[in-house]
């Protein structure tokens, strides 16, 4: 059920040949994202349960389930802007019916990001895969 944009993320993390190669690919990847404005960065879009500060703006385009979910994000750390970026990859563009569908964790062992990320990063994404699955399921109901 990936995205095209996520398929093409593993398919270079299966030509990295170590960890700190994949890190810093999911580094490179946050460096491209357009930054969040300062107003968006607010109480109300900020992600609770992340040691870094993440912020997660949603864009929602049509109504229903079958509407688009899209969405920004910004981080004050690079590792977790550039899992933003995957998450992005993963999430942008689908319906927000088929965005509950996603097995989140499953996509990210594909990556060895589950076996590679500190345990308060990884509490972290789960707070953003949570905020995110929340955010569609809102705007399909």
């Amino acid at each position: 059920m990936a995205q095209e944009a996520f398929e093409e993320i593993a398919e270079t993390f299966e030509f990295l040949d170590d960890w700190e190669e994949r890190y810093r690919h999911v580094i490179e990847l946050g460096r491209a994202m357009e930054p969040l404005e300062e107003a968006l960065r607010v109480p109300a879009t900020k992600v609770e349960g992340c040691a870094s500060q993440v912020w997660l703006v949603p864009r929602i385009e049509g109504e229903g389930p079958g509407a688009t979910f899209r969405f920004r994000g910004d981080s004050d750390a690079m590792i977790v802007r550039g899992l933003i970026a995957v998450l992005r990859a993963l999430y942008d563009g689908l319906s927000v019916r088929e965005v509950g569908e996603v097995d989140a964790r499953a996509e990210f062992g594909r990556l060895g990001l589950n076996d590679h990320l500190s345990a308060q990063r990884s509490n972290g994404l789960r707070a953003m895969i949570e905020r995110i699955r929340g955010l569609a399921a809102q705007a399909a109901a």
